[in-house]
């Protein structure tokens, strides 16, 4: 199982709208084969390893990271063929809580005289399928966010200098991490500010291209930023408010830039581009996003956290102070008692290069 949940972890941010699993068949003690959901969600992890096993599949053992599924999409059911590969028995790391499986995959395999096993390597199966699990049962993807300042929580100088605060080995990390998640998410003020491309390039690590999203509100972005231009080879989606005029949105659909409509938040309210989180990161859920890299600048970062919709921090500390004139990583949270903090619990730190990154995950 520990097997088949390493390869599931080559699925993320690849194989979305479906869950990233893995699948080990094994026969007399031998690996006869493997897969994992390839990109675009399809094929399945058990199609790849039932393909890569041959005839060897018949009466070996099948470890996978989920359920098998039982209904038709785009592809069968990947329980009718482990059925039909003559496997004996299916262990499974945990249900999949998708209305049209729940339990359904694993019941068809037992009607057909299959052993079957679950909860094997059940917790880091939920921990990987953190981002395919919130989706289904609460409608919002997963939220990364990540954070690049100084000791001391700053971004920039007073006069917006930025960069570059940490190093290369620290920016190559947030391409990794780009890598590992289905979108990116920006503000306007970061386009404005940086003009940036949020693409993965790490060698080796590209395939299919990471989903950029703007949250736009009022139509800030130029058309000739880097994200409208290189549209075609790398998709992305615009995030905006209703009724703007055709005319303003006709040079990103002729780029091709998804136009998403998303109710505004009301004028009491600041951050979220002018978009209300939520609303925001239920259209990103419900059009298949499962995991998002939210790499934002301070205004839409604190309206996230206020939110309560930040479930992960990335944060790259540079051994670096700038002072309380400088620009912060987040703006006013409007916290009055520190009961009311959003708290984070430590799960990894790493060096990159000078600089640390520190993993968390809300408590």
């Amino acid at each position: 199982m520990a097997a088949a949940l390493h390869l599931a972890r080559r699925g993320l941010g690849n194989a979305w709208p479906n869950p990233a699993v893995g699948c080990v068949l094994v026969r007399g003690g031998r690996v006869v084969g493997r897969g994992w959901t390839q990109p675009g969600g399809r094929p399945h992890a058990e199609t790849e390893a039932l393909r890569q096993a041959g005839d060897a599949a018949r009466g070996a053992t099948a470890y996978v990271t989920l359920e098998p599924c039982s209904h038709h999409g785009r592809t069968p059911p990947c329980c009718e063929a482990l059925i039909r590969a003559g496997v004996a028995r299916v262990v499974a790391a945990m249900r999949d809580p998708d209305p049209r499986v729940d339990g359904r995959g694993l019941r068809r395999l037992r009607d057909a005289g299959i052993e079957v096993t679950e909860g094997v390597g059940e917790d880091a199966a939920r921990a990987m399928q953190a981002g395919f699990l919130k989706r289904i049962t609460e409608g919002l993807p997963l939220v990364t966010l990540k954070l690049a300042s100084t000791l001391d929580g700053r971004i920039a100088t007073a006069s917006g200098e930025s960069r570059w605060i940490t190093g290369p080995e620290a920016r190559r990390q947030v391409h990794a991490l780009r890598a590992r998640h289905d979108a990116v998410l920006v503000g306007s003020g970061t386009v404005l500010a940086d003009d940036p491309d949020l693409t993965c390039r790490i060698p080796g690590m590209e395939r299919a291209p990471t989903l950029r999203v703007v949250a736009d509100a009022r139509l800030r972005t130029p058309p000739g930023a880097k994200l409208v231009r290189t549209a075609r080879s790398a998709p992305t989606w615009l995030l905006t408010g209703a009724g703007h005029r055709p005319a303003a949105l006709a040079p990103f659909i002729a780029a091709g830039v998804e136009v998403v409509t998303v109710r505004r938040a009301p004028r009491t309210m600041e951050g979220g581009g002018g978009l209300q989180p939520r609303p925001m990161l239920a259209a990103l859920a419900a059009r298949g996003v499962t995991r998002v890299l939210a790499e934002c600048g301070g205004t839409l970062a604190a309206a996230l956290l206020r939110a309560g919709l930040v479930d992960r921090l990335a944060w790259f500390h540079a051994p670096a102070l700038l002072g309380g004139d400088a620009r912060a990583a987040l703006d006013a949270l409007g916290i009055a008692r520190l009961g009311a903090m959003p708290r984070f619990r430590p799960l990894a730190r790493l060096a990159a290069g000078p600089d640390i990154l520190t993993e968390f995950e809300r408590d």
